[in-house]
């Protein structure tokens, strides 16, 4: 392992996201602006697809370029340096890579019906099918935010077999009992259950039973 692979010290909370080319950029976003604030450090990994809807739908134009891109989401969501660290595709010397130093949790948000099957079948021709086969096989948390509709036959068995892996399948499908004003609000809803899932204090959206502050 050469010196531009190494990292100082991990630190105390760590966590791997991979955002995939499903429609979902919002929740992204919101989600990595959440954990940075939590103080958690990121490995983060973005397929080729997540980029064109980034762009899309969010009018984002991620650098091209390793370092440029890190930096640009250093500076976006105000992060320490090596808060955010961005792993290419084929990054194998990446800690998320190896069960001896791959964050015990993941998330992969959004979740294309690709990377789902992937992850199902053990499929690792890429960092983020890597990191995510890791993680099941280190009995780690591992969450797939999925969105897509209607749902074949073939995305609800690939979600079954994981979830009986223990993988938690959270589709992007916000409630609206918190009476929602905002596209905004429909977005915390599920970034806050995924915070939630991952035992993050959140304050997005006000629990179930309880009156807004």
């Amino acid at each position: 392992m050469t010196d531009k692979h190494m990292l100082d010290q991990p630190w105390p909370k760590q966590i791997s996201l991979a955002i995939t080319g499903a429609s979902g950029a919002p929740y992204a976003l919101r989600l990595l602006a959440q954990l940075v604030a939590a103080d958690y450090q990121v490995f983060l990994m973005i397929s080729s697809a997540a980029k064109v809807v980034f762009a899309t739908e969010e009018g984002v134009q991620i650098p091209s370029g390793k370092e440029p891109a890190a930096n640009w989401f250093i500076e976006r969501f105000n992060a320490k340096q090596e808060q955010i660290v961005l792993c290419g595709k084929e990054d194998w010397f990446s800690p998320v890579a190896s069960g001896s130093s791959a964050p015990k949790q993941m998330v992969i948000c959004p979740c294309s019906t690709g990377t789902l099957s992937a992850v199902a079948r053990g499929g690792c021709d890429n960092l983020i099918e890597r990191a995510a086969d890791v993680t099941i096989k280190e009995r780690g948390q591992l969450i797939l935010v999925p969105r897509e509709m209607p749902l074949s036959t073939i995305h609800l068995e690939n979600m079954l077999t994981l979830s009986k892996l223990g993988v938690t399948i959270m589709p992007a499908a916000p409630g609206f009992y918190h009476q929602p004003k905002t596209i905004d609000d429909l977005v915390d809803f599920v970034v806050a259950r995924i915070l939630d899932h991952l035992g993050i204090e959140q304050g997005l959206v006000n629990r179930w039973g309880y009156r807004q502050k």
